[in-house]
């Protein structure tokens, strides 16, 4: 008894190949060395967990993790074939320190109880970066893994994916495993678009940001400097918890995170400005003087503002455990929004780092041409969207006239694709097209453009005004979104 409370037993069986293959995925899951087996603290602290088990030696440990590879790719290969999942691609080459060429290829699934996967299926040597040798190394490896059926393969802009994707999307279509003949299998990846962008606008980086970086390193050179720092900080009664960093040049979310930390020690700086000598000789002595102005720390803001609307932008994109395609067209545009109301800002310097930025967004996301469509599709499909969501964006990007013709494409392809299901799987519904007409959206890009996108949309949702119900996929469309009225809904 223990408070009055009978002890709950129960029996356990004891299994070595058990506590063997625990260990093993440990190693795994927890990216350990092999050598963490053989550690004096490890084995002690196993041997108190049970001490009949004989802890196995890392040569040991390698062959189990081997084992377990093979057994769980057997199951999922089982699972592919027997189901014939259909599967996302996405897949990455770079070139090591070696100069060797090296591939990755992941597959994303949902499988029957709707639970989204994300598996790597290979991690390999290629000979070359050459679209037709990546090519031929993807369609073995589906080989290998029983996949027939994909829907969709992400790339980066490297202009050999191009050769990637044509030579996979025939290979599938020869499979009948190609959605549509194959014709849109081609998806851009938006993190890596979106770092391009943001690239582009930093290119002539603003001298108040090379004065904080200087200041940044200065502190961060020695001990004793980074101590005197948080002395003066706890004078200053800063609360932040964040410590200085330094930005890598390659990293443009790296500045960020520099400046968001650093901005928040501003009187701390300004104090060194005061009362260190070394501070003072090397920064304020100088001409011109090259520590930060109040001037300079006001840009800082500015910059952090202009960052985090694409930092969060690629936390968004580059999310591996959710679905991530119907939050695109939302994050699409906040930053055109954003993009905008910075082009009209009297500030010169924002105003031209905008315009920079533009000119690469245009490239790529300012056509809808040049946009996968299923991304479009994707938001018809979410039941808090729809096809009023789907209005409302085109308003913001393309303008009022544009919009109505672009939903039309994109019902139309939600129609194509519903046939295309139908001969696959069977059904007998009947589809037809219905189109609703919205009222003219003005964004004002002078206020921050999530506050305008939002309100906007909704605006949108309060007009309840429907067409002809004609079909069930109409009937889905033309149903009322789910909560509309509750905006934490809208942001993904």
């Amino acid at each position: 008894m223990k408070n009055g409370e009978p002890y709950n037993l129960m029996s356990t069986t004891y299994s070595v190949e058990a506590c063997r293959e625990t260990i093993a995925r440990f190693i795994i899951k927890d990216e350990m060395s092999f050598r963490v087996v053989e550690g004096e603290g490890f084995r002690e602290m196993l041997g108190v967990f049970e001490n009949r088990f004989k802890v196995p030696s890392r040569t040991t440990i390698a062959r189990d993790i081997l084992q377990l590879y093979k057994k769980t790719k057997k199951d999922l290969t089982d699972f592919f074939v027997s189901s014939h999942q259909r599967v996302c691609l996405t897949t990455d080459t770079w070139t090591s320190a070696q100069n060797l060429c090296y591939m990755c290829l992941t597959a994303h699934f949902i499988d029957d109880n709707w639970t989204l996967h994300k598996k790597i299926l290979n991690f390999c040597q290629v000979a070359d970066h050459k679209g037709e040798t990546i090519g031929r190394q993807i369609e073995t490896c589906l080989l290998d893994w029983g996949i027939e059926r994909v829907f969709i393969v992400t790339v980066d802009n490297a202009s050999s994916n191009d050769g990637i994707v044509f030579y996979l999307s025939k290979v599938v279509n020869n499979w009948n495993g190609a959605i549509l003949g194959g014709q849109n299998m081609h998806l851009r990846c938006s993190a890596h678009i979106l770092n391009l962008i943001v690239a582009e606008g930093l290119k002539e980086y603003h001298q108040s940001i090379s004065k904080i970086r200087n200041v940044v390193r200065f502190v961060r050179s020695s001990p004793s400097r980074t101590q005197k720092f948080k002395a003066y900080a706890e004078r200053e009664k800063i609360s932040s918890n964040k410590l200085l960093c330094l930005d890598v040049i390659t990293r443009w979310n790296s500045t960020f995170f520099m400046l968001e930390a650093a901005e928040k020690y501003e009187k701390v700086f300004d104090r060194l400005e005061l009362h260190d000598a070394q501070y003072i000789r090397e920064f304020c002595l100088s001409e011109p003087k090259t520590c930060p102005s109040s001037i300079d720390w006001e840009y800082a803001r500015y910059f952090i503002k202009f960052l985090k609307v694409f930092h969060d932008a690629t936390l968004t994109f580059s999310g591996s455990l959710y679905v991530t395609s119907n939050t695109f067209l939302r994050q699409l545009c906040l930053i055109h929004t954003q993009l905008q109301a910075w082009r009209d800002s009297k500030d010169l310097f924002l105003k031209i780092m905008a315009e920079n930025m533009k000119k690469k967004y245009d490239k790529y996301w300012g056509n809808y041409e040049t946009i996968n469509p299923y991304l479009f599709v994707s938001i018809l499909l979410e039941p808090r969207h729809k096809e009023r969501f789907l209005r409302y964006c085109f308003v913001v990007l393309f303008g009022e006239f544009k919009a109505n013709e672009l939903v039309v494409k994109v019902r139309n392809n939600l129609h194509s694709l519903y046939e295309e299901y139908k001969l696959l799987y069977g059904d007998d519904v009947e589809v037809m097209d219905a189109v609703n007409d919205e009222k003219e959206l003005e964004v004002d890009t002078e206020v921050d453009a999530r506050q305008v996108f939002d309100s906007g949309y909704m605006r949108i949702l309060k007009d309840n005004t429907f067409v002809e119900c004609k079909t069930e996929v109409d009937l889905y469309l033309l149903e009322s979104c789910e909560n509309p009225e509750n905006l934490s809904l809208i942001h993904i």
